[in-house]
């Protein structure tokens, strides 16, 4: 087992449960809304960006940020305007993000073997600082605050996004909020999950809190659960057996969604998708 300052693994233990749970609670938009394609470009857009950022030798939060935006817009208002299927500019946004980001890490001589090349690939608890702490605190405050101010307009987007456009309610603010939300999640739980993996923390925890009830708002409850409980015990996981952080999160993803599907009841009863409590 791994021996690191207790600093260190409080920082990480902080990490892993704002990563945990911003890139669940985010990922409860993307599984329901089928944008799980949408998450994976996000997250190779977001590896570009870090790539270039250290190419540049500045912050790669800030150029993952940028292309985490950029990819955002191009799936959003871009798509809509240019009537672009989503699906056309995921796979070109896709293709385009990764060969960028390989050609970042190859221009920099000696960069594949470097420790901040290979944070951005797989994650690394060294890489954390108080800074990436406080935005990941600022950006689960952002979500929550969000989610809750416009909770029923979420809900009907969630439900039928048709109908609600049809009840009155104006789905484009809140589609492309989404996106963007998506996109700064990724980005800033780069360092901890690393750019290749983060996509499957964002799927496999909501995806497994799908198997467990109908009701959209306890999916939003479970779903942060879950990818906290992931994180936490992928990392402890990591410093056991010495294995990089985002794989050993990715691996406790899969595990979980796995287990969700043996004992989902879903799978035996041909409900609806949704159940909406009242109140």
């Amino acid at each position: 087992m791994i021996s690191l300052p207790s600093g260190l693994i409080l920082r990480a233990i902080i990490g892993a449960v704002l990563a945990g749970f911003s890139c669940s609670m985010m990922g409860t938009f993307v599984v329901q809304m089928d944008l799980s394609s949408i998450g994976f470009s996000m997250s190779h857009a977001a590896f570009a960006g870090a790539a270039l950022g250290l190419l540049l030798a500045i912050n790669p939060l800030y150029t993952a940020i940028g292309f985490a935006i950029a990819v955002a817009l191009l799936l959003g208002p871009v798509s809509q305007k240019a009537k672009l299927s989503p699906g056309v500019v995921t796979g070109v946004a896709f293709s385009v993000t990764i060969a960028l980001g390989f050609i970042f890490l190859n221009l920099q001589p000696g960069a594949a073997a470097t420790g901040a090349a290979l944070s951005i690939l797989w994650g690394s608890v060294f890489a954390l600082g108080f800074n990436d702490l406080l935005m990941l605190v600022l950006l689960s405050s952002v979500i929550v605050l969000v989610v809750i101010v416009f909770r029923k307009e979420f809900l009907a987007m969630l439900f039928d996004r048709k109908m609600a456009e049809a009840s009155g309610v104006n789905t484009d603010p809140f589609y492309f909020s989404i996106l963007f939300l998506t996109g700064l999640t990724v980005a800033f739980s780069l360092k901890f999950v690393g750019g290749l993996l983060v996509f499957a923390l964002i799927v496999n925890t909501a995806a497994s809190a799908n198997q467990f009830t109908y009701d959209i708002k306890k999916i939003m409850i479970l779903s942060p659960i879950l990818g906290v409980f992931c994180c936490l015990s992928g990392f402890l996981l990591s410093l056991t057996y010495n294995f990089p952080v985002g794989t050993t999160i990715v691996i406790m993803t899969a595990l979980t969604f796995t287990i969700s599907v043996l004992l989902s009841k879903k799978r035996k009863k041909g409900k609806g998708l949704f159940h909406f409590s009242s109140g």
